[in-house]
């Protein structure tokens, strides 16, 4: 048996995404552009929002936060992949891994519950327009947005400080290029079954209320559009919610496919292909959603240059 280790002088290695040197340096040069474009992306469209008066509505003020989330969460995986693609050493400290782990885990969670709020916001223009500006009045949003942060940032506690708390055994290596929560977990020594108990429970219970609202607000919605007489009017409608959907689809495709399985069916290589499309992929696609199919931010956009 390999004694269990708790300090603070644990350190963690990373598996990485190849073995090949050659795959390396074309990994880092694809994961650089996914970067660049990210960040020029969601922050080309939270200046947009900032400086064009026809955007500060509701929706537009949930999708300015959605792109600062995308943002940051992004931020806290891709730089330290990019340093380790280059680096022999591809360690990480106990403490470094676990502050990693909560950042990303913090904001990945108030983005889930972020597209659900989009998804109540686009119930209350499409089923009440004329009570909009009464029901998503600006501190109502603001209340939603403090709602989504502050669970989202909770419940990161929550996983990070158990995961944490288990023992630790001498081989360390995260079958992954980040401190993802599955693949640190299964290296625990002691019983994880418990952490794993409450990983699930907390993430279920988020997810099933996020579903929930998402749902229920696109069954009146849909309804809602079934009622309107020109094909016009249908066909607004229905784009006005359509990026959304995207978003939501691929988001919780994945939290479902990562999070809510049993440890012990995670399969390294396919698994580290799906953690590269939710944790860099999606947040790249995201602005160009929600740009190139939405006529007031292309109009905003040509009036700005």
């Amino acid at each position: 048996m390999q004694k269990p280790n708790q300090s603070l002088d644990v350190i963690f290695s990373f598996d990485g995404l190849t073995k090949d040197p050659k795959l390396d340096v074309v990994l880092f040069i694809i994961f650089l552009v996914i970067y660049i474009f990210t960040i020029l992306g969601n922050g080309g469209l939270i200046i947009l929002v900032m400086k064009s008066p026809s955007l500060h509505t509701p929706m537009y003020f949930f999708l300015y936060h959605l792109s600062f989330i995308d943002m940051c969460y992004t931020s806290v995986i891709i730089p330290r992949t990019l340093s380790d693609i280059l680096s022999k050493d591809k360690t990480i400290t106990l403490l470094a891994c676990a502050i990693q782990m909560y950042l990303y885990a913090a904001y990945f969670n108030a983005e889930v519950l972020l597209l659900a709020a989009m998804a109540y916001d686009r119930y209350a223009a499409i089923c009440k327009p004329l009570l909009y500006h009464v029901v998503m009045k600006r501190r109502a949003c603001h209340i939603l947005i403090s709602v989504c942060y502050s669970v989202g940032f909770f419940d990161s506690f929550i996983h990070t400080r158990n995961i944490f708390r288990q023992s630790y055994c001498n081989v360390l290596v995260i079958s992954n290029f980040f401190c993802d929560v599955p693949p640190v977990l299964k290296l625990s020594c002691s019983d994880t079954s418990m952490t794993e108990l409450v990983l699930y429970a907390v993430i279920g219970v988020n997810s099933l209320v996020c579903a929930v609202i998402i749902v229920t607000s696109y069954a009146y919605i849909f309804s809602a559009i079934l009622k309107i007489q020109s094909g016009h009017g249908r066909h607004k409608a229905f784009t006005t919610c359509s990026s959304h959907l995207i978003s939501v689809g691929t988001l919780f495709g994945t939290l479902i496919y990562m999070y809510m399985r049993p440890n012990s069916s995670y399969l390294n290589d396919q698994d580290k292909v799906v953690s590269v499309f939710y944790t860099m992929v999606i947040p790249m696609l995201n602005p160009i959603i929600y740009s190139f199919r939405n006529k007031d931010v292309r109009r905003a956009f040509m009036k700005l240059i």
